[in-house]
């Protein structure tokens, strides 16, 4: 049975800059890159030279018939000095824009992916005095730039990046660095969404952009007895970021698995052959359970998935897991659930964040000479974008 989407779906591919660009000489990641070195961080270095071959990425992109890339601006390079804009990197990102509509091509911008300027981190960075305010102004030269842009998330995952900071935190205050189970910092998360907040109604003004920020969802599911620790971690992972979006123009949802919660907790994935490349288990249910759940919390906003994929080297597996996600996504807009897009991470197999083996992409990159090579999902996406159905 053919099963359509709704006329003007967004059917895409996402990338971040730090993942792709290469060279990000002024971010916290390239510093955390070098000083963890000795820990098993690895170098991002080149990366995929996408700072100077997006055009090739996004013709890859429109020729098999996808209509929407998701992109990130690297505020290192646009701020890279506090209040100091380097007017050719915005000029830089607004060619990538212009490449994309020239392509026929809808430019989803992310205006901060995970990675900040290490200025920034060096004024103690989501909890130093000014954050808030500094994102702001950077967010206001970033509006510069972003005419024709309909689509517009001011955050990435907030969720995860109070994830990292909260780490960051507990090893200054001399505590361990925890390798499974870390939660949310709550404060830097506040923080966060205190950003988000503030930084929303400048892009809405000055750009007239759908504007909201993309949610890490957990599709936590509740074992017998767990209630009580459901609903707090439940909480404090996801939830407070979907409230945080209820006066938004949409939320990115973002799915790649699901894991139970007993009353210890999150239950770690266990070693299991089906496991994915990130050690995460076979879940392509979970962008159903996802999509149901930030319905429930953040009530009529619009959905975009901005994030679901798998990191496999078994571009087979990366079809059949894609094609399950998404008809469970499409059972829950069959039940009401307005969703405008689907955005698979990734385009490109990248650096993420850390390591180089995971393999999300719809093409292959050889490092080495960066020749791209398009894999056979791309085509079977595209073709599902040009059907506008499954």
């Amino acid at each position: 049975m053919t099963r359509p989407f709704p006329d003007g779906f967004l059917w895409g591919a996402a990338t971040a800059a730090h993942q792709v660009e290469g060279n990000n000489l002024n971010n916290d990641w390239w510093q955390l890159e070098h000083v963890a070195a000795d820990h098993g961080v690895q170098f991002s270095g080149d990366a995929l030279d996408s700072y100077h071959r997006y055009e090739e990425d996004m013709r890859l992109l429109a020729g098999a018939g996808l209509t929407a890339y998701r992109f990130s601006l690297e505020w290192s390079r646009i701020e890279p000095s506090p209040g100091k804009f380097s007017r050719a990197e915005l000029a830089h990102y607004r060619r990538m824009i212009d490449t994309a509509l020239g392509l026929g091509v809808t430019p989803v911008v992310t205006l901060h992916h995970f990675t900040h300027p290490i200025w920034f981190g060096d004024k103690g960075a989501w909890l130093g005095e000014g954050a808030v305010e500094a994102f702001a102004r950077y967010v206001e030269q970033a509006c510069t730039i972003l005419d024709g842009v309909e689509w517009v998330c001011t955050i990435n995952e907030p969720n995860v990046v109070a994830v990292n900071h909260g780490q960051l935190r507990r090893v200054a205050r001399g505590e361990e660095y925890q390798l499974v189970g870390a939660l949310p910092d709550a404060e830097i998360g506040e923080s966060l969404i205190a950003a988000h907040r503030a930084a929303a109604p400048l892009v809405r003004g000055a750009t007239g952009a759908k504007v909201g920020w993309t949610v890490a969802n957990q599709a936590f599911v509740m074992t017998p007895g767990a209630e009580e620790k459901y609903a707090e971690v439940q909480h404090i992972w996801e939830d407070m970021y979907l409230e945080a979006a209820r006066d938004d123009d949409f939320v990115g949802v973002q799915s790649y698995t699901s894991q139970p919660i007993d009353e210890k907790g999150v239950v770690p994935h266990p070693p299991h052959p089906d496991n994915t490349l990130m050690g995460w288990a076979y879940r392509p249910d979970a962008l159903g359970i996802a999509v149901r759940h930030t319905r429930e919390v953040v009530g009529n906003v619009p959905i975009v998935v901005t994030e679901n994929g798998i990191a496999t080297p078994d571009d087979r597996r990366r079809i059949a897991y894609t094609e399950e996600a998404l008809r469970h996504l499409r059972d829950a807009m069959d039940d009401g659930i307005d969703v405008r897009g689907y955005l698979h991470w990734s385009l490109l197999d990248n650096f993420e964040w850390g390591r180089w083996e995971p393999t999300f992409g719809l093409i292959a990159v050889d490092r080495e000479t960066f020749e791209r090579r398009p894999k056979p999902s791309l085509a079977w996406l595209g073709g599902i974008a040009r059907a506008n159905a499954i």
